[in-house]
């Protein structure tokens, strides 16, 4: 049966399912279907909402299958508009879900932590990047009140995605690589055949959020908050050298995916693009930029909320959500850290909130 309008054919037994999003501007996660010998195999999932599950089964339908026959499914990493559905999908036709150690250690601790115990945990974050009080207000009452919301229960996988090796998957050749910095366990999978369209590179490369043709992906801290190694301090003694470099990861991450030339990439976002190696330039030269502006705006002692004030958003720091404030400075946070790492920032003795200033490599 042929592809439906809604899906795309990009050969060699892949297609791309858009699956919504709701009331998200990404719009939709591109969900792949790959066939194997042994049945169609998802790479992602999509949002769980019924119309997203409901867009999804079209999709299979449109491909010429149904979820019923979907024999496994290999989620490139945590977050819930890739890994969302992926427990109905399996209640539906019994197929494995894998996902690399990283984030299942992640899914692992969302299940199993408190609410109240998170809301501990985020306020302590914030108030050590120097969040202000009108910022952290709301999270006191909530966790004064006992009023946390229940944090979502992710399905945990059945198999582990292990770098390097080359997924059980009758009929193709399909490799794991490892590009932590969107998420500790962030995966690509490498399609190691033959382009069907004759495009010259090293077969085609699902990238996951790691590699999209017009976003830089948010790079996020996933800290343990029972983990001494990333807790926050607020004494003017911790280093950011001392704890995880998401940013560092990332730019790393995104060397490796350059070298292997891949002729197509098939992202979960936007659309399809080849160019990869020059892509990765891109994203590289735009953190360094991004860098750069830091150090000169750190030639003044800066908490990290302060610096994400002062960033270049896609918008006015006024303008953007509650929520969204949280992320930005935990972005800002991950290019600190890098700063840090790097010898080109320093924390501010005594100060409290800690407070970051640039300095000469040493």
């Amino acid at each position: 049966m042929p592809p439906g309008p809604e899906v795309l054919d990009h050969g060699g037994g892949v297609w791309s399912i858009p699956v919504p999003i709701p009331d998200n501007p990404l719009g939709h996660t591109l969900v792949h279907v790959l066939d194997t010998g042994r049945g169609p195999v998802l790479v992602d999932t999509g949002w769980d909402d019924p119309g997203s599950w409901a867009e999804l089964c079209a999709g299979l339908t449109a491909v010429g299958t149904c979820v019923e026959d979907v024999h496994g499914v290999l989620v490139t990493h945590h977050h819930p508009d890739h890994h969302g559905l992926s427990g109905r999908v399996r209640e539906a036709s019994g197929a494995w879900i894998a996902l690399h150690a990283a984030d299942t250690a992640v899914v692992r601790r969302t299940r199993d932590a408190e609410p109240g115990a998170w809301l501990d945990y985020l306020l302590a974050k914030l108030t050590a990047s120097g969040a202000p009080d009108e910022h952290t207000a709301p999270l006191r009452a909530a966790r004064a009140g006992g009023a946390a919301a229940p944090l979502p229960r992710p399905v945990l996988p059945d198999r582990e995605i292990v770098p390097g090796e080359l997924l059980d998957l009758p009929g193709r050749r399909l490799r794991a690589i490892w590009t932590p910095g969107h998420t500790p366990g962030h995966v690509c999978l490498h399609l190691e055949e033959a382009h069907p369209a004759n495009l010259a590179g090293s077969g085609r490369l699902f990238s996951g959020d790691h590699l999209l043709p017009g976003i830089s992906p948010h790079i996020g801290l996933y800290e343990d908050p029972d983990d001494d190694g990333g807790a926050p301090r607020s004494n003017g003694a911790e280093s950011l050298g001392d704890v995880t470099d998401p940013l560092g990861d990332y730019l790393a991450s995104l060397e490796r995916i350059a070298r292997l030339g891949a002729a197509e990439v098939l992202p979960a976002h936007q659309h399809a693009f080849t160019g990869a190696t020059a892509r990765v330039r891109e994203l590289l030269a735009h953190h360094e930029e991004r860098l750069t502006g830091l150090l000169a705006l750190l030639t003044t002692p800066l908490t990290p909320w302060q610096l994400a004030e002062r960033m270049e958003w896609n918008r006015p720091w006024a303008r953007i959500p509650y929520g969204s404030r949280t992320i930005a400075v935990s972005e800002a946070e991950a290019h600190l850290r890098r700063l840090v790492k790097r010898g080109r920032a320093e924390p501010v003795p005594g100060s409290d909130p800690v407070t970051y200033v640039a300095c000469e490599p040493s």
